[in-house]
C-alpha cells in the first residue's frame, strides 16, 4: 500500500490542522470523525471521507490519531476492529498518561502493530501550517520510519526515548500552561476588583517581561473575551491537569498549586464552559464559593507542610519545590 496514504482519526482543531498540513505535503488523507460535518473543510481540500473508523484504517498502512482522551482512543481503536492488523503503524498525538501509553503500545505490539507517541506543542494555526513542535517517543526505528509524517506536521521533532517519555513531557508542559493561565485569571480579577482598568491591565501583562508566549496569547483572548472557537478547550485542560497531578501523586510529588488550578478548571467545566478556550477561566465566577472551599483545603495542607518544614513559617516560596507529599 502507498505509504503516502494516511488515515487521520479525530478532527478537532488540532487533528484537522494536522490533516491540512498532510494534504499540503502531498499525502492522500482518509478522514473519519464521529461528527462528520467537521470533515467538510478537509474534503474541500482533497481529503477522502471514510464511512467508518474501520474503513479509514483499512485503507492505509499508517494512522494518525488526535483524540481527546484515553476513552476516546480506546473507542476509536475498538471501532476500527479487524482493520487493526499486523504491519500497521500508528502515530498517536493524543494527550494521555504515560502508564496508559505504555500499556496501549504493548497491547498493540502483541498484534503486530507499531505505535509511537507524537505529542505536539502549538496551536491550531501552527498545526495547519505544519509548524508544531513534536515530542516523539518509542522504538527509535519506528520513530525514524514515521519521520516523514512527523516532518509534515512539525517544524521541530525531538526524540525523547522510550514510550511514556513524550506523554510525560507533554503533561509537564500542560501543567505549566494550566498553572500560568489560572494565575493570570486570579491576578487580573484581583486587579479589576481593586479598581484597575481590565483591558489596560491585560495588555500591560501580555507585553511585559512577566509574560510568556502562551500567556500573552491567553491575555489577548481574555482582553477581547474571544473564547470560541477554542484553541485549547477548557475540558481538555481540566483533563490534562487531572492526569498530570495524578501522575505526580503516583511519583510522590506534591502539587498543591497545580491541584488548585485543576479544581478551577473542574469548576469551568461544571459551569458548562468546557468547550470554550481555557482563557475563559477569568470569566467563571459563579463557582467561586465552592471552589474557594476546596482550594482552602489545599492551602491548609500546604500551610501544614510549610509549618513542618519551618516552624517559624518564614520559608521562601521556593521551598515549595522541595516539600514532599502535600496535597495532590
Amino acid at each position: 500500500m502507498d505509504t503516502k496514504t494516511i488515515a487521520v482519526l479525530g478532527l478537532g482543531v488540532m487533528g484537522s490542522g494536522m490533516a491540512t498540513s498532510l494534504l499540503d505535503h502531498g499525502y492522500r488523507v482518509l478522514v473519519h470523525n464521529r461528527t462528520a460535518a467537521k470533515a467538510a473543510p478537509l474534503l474541500d481540500r482533497g481529503a477522502e471521507l471514510a464511512e467508518s473508523a474501520e474503513a479509514a484504517v483499512a485503507g492505509a498502512d499508517r494512522v494518525l490519531l488526535s483524540l481527546a482522551d484515553e476513552p476516546a482512543v480506546d473507542a476509536v481503536l475498538a471501532a476500527a476492529g479487524p482493520a487493526i492488523r499486523a504491519g500497521l503503524s500508528i502515530v498517536d498525538t493524543s494527550t494521555v498518561s504515560a502508564g496508559y501509553s505504555r500499556s496501549l503500545t504493548a497491547r498493540l505490539a502483541d498484534e503486530g502493530v507499531t505505535r509511537i507517541e507524537a505529542c505536539v506543542l502549538g496551536n491550531p494555526a501552527q498545526a495547519a501550517a505544519g509548524q508544531l513542535r513534536v515530542l516523539a517517543a518509542g522504538a527509535r526505528a519506528a520513530v525514524e520510519s514515521a519521520g516523514d509524517v512527523l516532518d509534515a506536521i512539525g517544524r521541530e521533532v525531538s526524540y525523547l526515548g522510550p514510550i511514556g517519555n513524550a506523554a510525560t513531557t507533554k503533561l509537564v508542559f500542560n501543567l505549566l500552561l494550566g498553572g500560568q493561565v489560572a494565575a493570570l485569571a486570579e491576578a487580573v480579577n484581583y486587579g479589576v476588583a481593586a479598581g484597575l482598568d481590565r483591558d489596560r491591565l491585560l495588555t500591560a501583562i501580555g507585553a511585559s517581561g512577566f509574560s510568556s508566549k502562551v500567556l500573552s496569547f491567553r491575555a489577548e483572548l481574555m482582553r477581547s473575551r474571544r473564547y470560541e472557537p477554542a484553541a485549547f478547550r477548557s475540558a481538555l485542560m481540566a483533563k490534562d491537569l487531572r492526569l498530570g497531578t495524578g501522575a505526580a501523586a503516583e511519583a510522590g510529588v506534591g502539587t498543591p498549586v497545580l491541584t488548585a488550578a485543576a479544581l478551577a478548571y473542574e469548576a469551568v467545566v461544571a459551569a458548562g464552559a468546557g468547550d470554550a478556550d481555557a482563557a475563559i477561566l477569568i470569566e467563571v465566577a459563579d463557582e467561586a464559593t465552592d471552589l474557594g472551599r476546596r482550594a482552602a483545603a489545599v492551602r491548609t495542607d500546604l500551610d501544614d507542610a510549610g509549618s513542618a518544614a519551618d516552624p517559624g513559617n518564614h520559608a521562601d516560596a521556593a521551598i515549595l519545590i522541595d516539600t514532599p507529599g502535600g496535597s495532590a
